[in-house]
């Protein structure tokens, strides 16, 4: 075997080692790519669900301050009634003198 058949071998076995590299490369990349197609798909599940979860969130606040407001009002209303009718105690009783 001559020195140049020698190169060539040497040559042909590290032209083919390579395009084994590249093939191995090329599936891990496609592996890493799909991968990486799932997160997004995950991370953009996830942020609707977020969205959804502050848009109930912000609903229920509001739903819990009209129900402040409603049992204000219903305690608000109470103590008048009261009041009203302390006044038409007063005024009964300033009456009779």
């Amino acid at each position: 075997m001559s020195v140049y058949e020698k190169t060539i071998n040497t040559f042909s076995t590290r032209v083919r080692q390579m395009i084994l590299q590249y093939q191995k490369l090329k599936k891990e990349n496609e592996r890493l790519n799909t991968v990486v197609g799932e997160r997004d798909a995950e991370i953009k599940r996830l942020r609707l669900q977020l969205s959804q979860a502050q848009r109930d969130y912000d609903s229920l606040k509001m739903a819990k301050m009209v129900e402040i407001s409603e049992g204000d009002m219903e305690g608000a209303q109470k103590r008048i009634t009261k009041l009203i009718r302390d006044v038409n105690k007063c005024i009964t009783l300033l009456s009779e003198k």
